[in-house]
């Protein structure tokens, strides 16, 4: 079992300062009043790129070699990793191509090929990751969405700032913080992160229904391939990876699952009570956040990652009015 240290998490931070945001953590007291709890949000969402991705995908660019950096990489995404691994690329004067299933926003399309990637869709997230396999094959090196320690030690730093910002006061400081999952890298670094600095902090997941690679893996007692089927691209990872899976399974509290109507409706609420337009990647915290209340009890103290904004405004309210959330 490989678990990233604090020093790794920590020496990211150093490569990667220059390069993105050190984004805000606030209280946040619309969403505490809705649910009832103390609330203190990471806004990763105002990270460059509109997403924590930018971090592990500078990360593994800055430990690119001249002869790496000349052949260019490849990266697989449902949407935010492309984006970042395209925009941070392009900074760093990378050439990237971009592989993404037709399930991911157009937006990201768009986006990463305004950044002057190549971009290369194809039908699902199964064959994007194949396609980005015969690429990496070709010399192209990877930058993989999880499935890397310096990615996963890039996603970490967000719970390095998370740490400093949020835990000065032991009285305030949330005892219990929610990540969204994916791949697992941004809740791996985080945990790994949080864990180092407060030991007694728990962790807790949140995927969707249709997008539950990690918690199907806690079930199977490893990473096993799985149905996609959410409208939450950015959480679409077919399978976690054992880095990812040994991560949560000895750092995390639970993953708990939401139905992608939850998560939009969370979405909706993000922007109502706590003033932010959030995707519903991060929408999902909102309703896991009450399973985490109802279970830990009212003395509970929340922290949440809002972890990317990456959605339009025909996406979001295309969703409210087929999960009839308009009224």
């Amino acid at each position: 079992m490989m678990i990233i240290d604090v020093a790794q998490i920590e020496a990211a931070a150093r490569r990667i300062a220059d390069h993105v945001v050190r984004t805000p953590t606030v209280p946040s007291p619309g969403l505490s009043g809705l649910l009832g709890v103390p609330v203190t949000a990471k806004l990763e969402l105002l990270q460059r790129t509109g997403s924590f991705k930018a971090r592990g995908a500078a990360a593994k660019l800055l430990t690119l070699d001249d002869g790496q950096r000349a052949a260019g990489v490849v990266a697989v995404s449902g949407g935010n990793h492309g984006i970042a691994v395209a925009v941070m690329a392009q900074a760093l004067d990378v050439k990237a191509t971009v592989v993404m299933p037709r399930s991911a926003p157009e937006r990201a399309v768009e986006v990463a090929t305004a950044a002057g990637a190549t971009v290369r869709v194809v039908d699902t997230m199964d064959e994007a990751f194949d396609l980005t396999s015969r690429l990496r094959a070709e010399g192209l090196a990877m930058v993989h969405p999880f499935d890397d320690p310096v990615v996963v030690a890039g996603q970490g730093t967000v719970g390095l700032e998370f740490a400093a910002d949020a835990f000065a006061d032991d009285r305030t400081a949330p005892t219990d913080v929610l990540v969204s999952v994916g791949g697992g890298a941004l809740i791996s670094g985080v945990a790994a992160a949080l864990r180092a600095r407060r030991p007694g902090v728990r962790v807790w997941g949140v995927e969707t229904d249709g997008a539950s690679a990690m918690a199907q893996a806690c079930g199977h007692g490893g990473p096993v391939p799985v149905e996609l089927s959410s409208i939450v691209s950015t959480l679409s990872a077919p399978t976690v990876s054992q880095l990812t899976y040994d991560h949560v399974t000895e750092l995390v509290s639970d993953v708990l699952v939401v139905s992608d109507a939850e998560a939009v409706r969370g979405s909706l609420d993000l922007a109502e009570h706590a003033k932010v337009w959030a995707e519903p990647a991060a929408g999902c915290l909102l309703p896991a956040a009450r399973r985490v209340v109802d279970q830990v009890g009212p003395d509970v103290r929340l922290g949440l990652v809002v972890c990317g904004g990456n959605v339009t405004v025909a996406d979001l309210t295309g969703w409210a009015r087929r999960f009839n959330l308009t009224g």
